[in-house]
């Protein structure tokens, strides 16, 4: 039986749950409208959930649940970047549902049970767990993205989401079925020993299908899809949602289950990550060329930065696992801040998707030009912005490794992908501006100006992520 002190290590989640729980009950009961209500206090739920997350930094690794469930530094990293972004998505969304005049308060619900899963997922111990906190998040994410029911677009992204995702899942439940009948268990660290005395071609083939289903739950090619019409359909504020923490988790989850219980398989699964990782670049690099919608644009560039984030689990290393957490901390910053303002895209209170909406904004709103085009240089990986660090630190695993051919890749698809982030500086530097956009919320250019100043200034002081990202990693390895 489980003891009240293991369940000190799960206690962010099972605030999360029972938080949850109680909004849902405070949303049904308050009178009037308590979108606002509820939605503040599932932020202030996210936050306490990540002091209650930092305390087990620095601790040994410790599971519970019969050892369903583990609690290392590499989950408190990951968590509290999942926090971060759920958070800070919400808190964008907040201002979104005020501007549609949408009074749902299960938005707030559902993300929270979202990052619930997503929580669950980094701390996966077991194929069983891992399954329960993917289904978690996905089922929540599935109605996140139809949540404007009155438009089709959002109604066609949930659906499309929901089959594919249904097949994903599918896929996935189907491999996790063949690893456990070869090798008679579904604990990763049972797993783990099993493999490194036998190595049955079934098992083989079942991780092939796992690999599958993860490589969807992160729009890797060619499990990308779903992406462009999803992220195109659903809600803008759901997109950035999207974009940010549920590949955290998922990159996370995939990074624990690949270096973890299938380390032993790395012969086998570092072909097909070399042809996913590959493969990603290269559609997130030209698919986006002919966008003309900026979240359109958004899923590619997500679906090549995904690309980028997996040469490091293609190393499959130390030193690659800190390239992807650092990669990750950037990909938060300069994604939130792109999101920001294109919520922010709004004329006489109707919003706007379209990237030639953006021509002139250095003369109508010069101050949200600047903080785009640092935001699309980062993407770009110029120097001096962060996202040039976050790729300099993956393409340098990859070379430390001998895979020269995957960075020359990577910097070649870099440069390709240089052209549509910088055709976006083009537009609102040189082309003639059409009407002025409405004056930005203020969470909005709070946000922005957090992102902006840690895009632009990361190179001043790198040290702490540095630091908390090898610190991370060598705890994945330490067992």
């Amino acid at each position: 039986m489980t003891s009240l002190a293991n369940l000190s290590l799960a206690a962010p989640e099972l605030l999360m749950a029972a938080a949850g729980l109680v909004l849902l009950m405070i949303g049904v009961y308050q009178k009037g409208d308590a979108t606002r209500l509820v939605g503040w206090l599932a932020v202030l739920v996210m936050v306490v959930a990540g002091v209650l997350v930092l305390k087990g930094a620095g601790a040994e690794a410790s599971t519970t649940f019969k050892g369903m469930f583990v609690t290392d530094t590499f989950a408190v990293y990951a968590k509290v970047m999942v926090l971060g972004a759920s958070a800070l998505s919400l808190i964008l969304s907040l201002g979104w549902l005020a501007q549609e005049e949408i009074k749902k308060f299960e938005y707030a619900v559902l993300v929270l049970f979202a990052t619930l899963g997503m929580l669950m997922m980094v701390s996966a111990n077991d194929l069983m767990s891992l399954y329960i906190g993917l289904e978690l998040q996905s089922l929540a994410l599935y109605v996140l993205a139809s949540f404007k029911r009155d438009s089709v677009k959002s109604t066609e992204a949930g659906l499309k989401y929901f089959v594919l995702g249904s097949v994903a899942s599918g896929m996935m439940l189907y491999g996790m079925s063949m690893v456990y009948g070869f090798s008679g268990t579904t604990n990763f660290e049972v797993l783990s020993e099993v493999l490194s005395e036998h190595q049955a071609t079934g098992m083989v083939v079942g991780l092939v299908f796992v690999m599958a289903g993860l490589a969807f739950k992160v729009s890797a090619a060619p499990f990308h899809m779903w992406t462009p019409d999803v992220y195109e359909g659903a809600p803008t504020p759901v997109t950035a949602f999207f974009a940010l923490a549920p590949k955290i988790a998922a990159i996370a989850l995939f990074v624990r289950v690949m270096t973890g219980p299938f380390a032993d398989l790395i012969g086998a699964w570092q072909q097909v990550m070399w042809i996913i990782a590959v493969l990603s670049m290269i559609v997130g690099s030209f698919g986006a060329i002919g966008q003309q919608n900026i979240k359109r644009l958004m899923a590619y560039s997500s679906i090549g930065h995904m690309g980028y984030a997996l040469i490091g689990l293609v190393v499959g290393n130390e030193e690659g696992v800190q390239g992807i957490l650092i990669y990750l901390a950037i990909y938060v910053f300069m994604n939130i801040g792109a999101f920001a303002i294109i919520l922010s895209m709004r004329q006489k209170g109707r919003a706007l998707e379209g990237i030639s909406d953006l021509a002139g904004l250095s003369k109508t709103s010069p101050l949200m030009a600047a903080a785009l085009a640092i935001f699309m240089f980062s993407m770009a990986g110029i120097p001096p912005m962060a996202g040039f660090f976050g790729k300099f630190y993956v393409f340098i695993s990859a070379v430390h490794a001998g895979m020269y051919w995957l960075a020359v890749i990577g910097v070649l698809t870099s440069v390709v992908g240089a052209y549509y982030y910088l055709r976006i500086v083009k537009v609102m530097y040189f082309d003639e501006p059409t009407e002025a956009f409405d004056t930005p919320r203020l969470a909005n250019r709070v946000i922005l100006l957090v992102a902006g100043v840690f895009t632009l200034f990361y190179i001043v002081y790198p040290s702490p992520l540095l630091l908390t990202a090898q610190a991370a990693a060598k705890s994945l390895f330490a067992y």
